[in-house]
């Protein structure tokens, strides 16, 4: 696999490819992805209201805004997932509902953003745990090409992972301890606790 061309990965992960990922790999993905969003989470509880929306700059300003974005990203991909036909139509109502279900007004402290966390990741295990071998497998628009529902799902989990990682900035910038959400350490502590 090392010795893999980059023409030989590009082919293999081509838009509209049909993907290898299987129903495992996308379960194994989503627990690790709603542990790693409970220990930001944790992390973040030892902040006062102050300090989780301090404006520090950056793509989302604080660490609340940050969180919601992770938050309202799964939201939305699951709720596009779902769709029959996501038009363009039903993406522009999506982005609305999306603005009034995460406005950061609602989501003054990390008790308020973990009860939204908890109500997003029940749906969002509920319709991992009904996917099949072969739903995995259609094909879901993506921009301007087309990708399948696993390919959509592995970016969704990473865009999450991506910000994760902006937090744990905020929180040093902040003298916060953060916290590791590597995959492998995910690994790691499954290992040890099934010994």
């Amino acid at each position: 696999m090392l010795a893999e061309t980059k023409l030989d990965l590009a082919a293999r992960v081509r838009p509209g490819a049909r993907s290898s990922t299987t129903k495992d790999d996308i379960q194994l993905l989503y627990k690790y992805d709603c542990g790693a969003n409970d220990k930001v989470l944790q992390a973040a509880s030892v902040l006062s209201a102050e300090q989780f929306t301090r404006d520090l700059g950056g793509s989302f300003c604080s660490v609340r805004d940050t969180l919601l974005h992770i938050i309202g990203g799964e939201w939305s991909w699951l709720a596009y997932w779902r769709e029959p036909s996501p038009n363009a139509d039903f993406l522009a109502d999506l982005r609305i509902r999306r603005e009034a279900v995460f406005n950061r007004d609602a989501f003054p402290c990390v008790a308020a953003v973990r009860l939204k966390l908890a109500e997003v990741e029940k749906q969002q295990i509920d319709f991992v745990n009904r996917m099949t071998e072969e739903s995995l497998q259609t094909m879901v628009p993506f921009r301007t090409t087309q990708v399948t529902l696993a390919q959509s799902m592995q970016h969704a989990a990473n865009h999450s992972t991506y910000h994760r990682g902006q937090i744990a900035l905020m929180m040093r910038q902040l003298h916060a301890e953060p916290v590791a959400t590597d995959f492998h350490v995910f690994l790691a502590e499954g290992r040890s606790q099934a010994v």
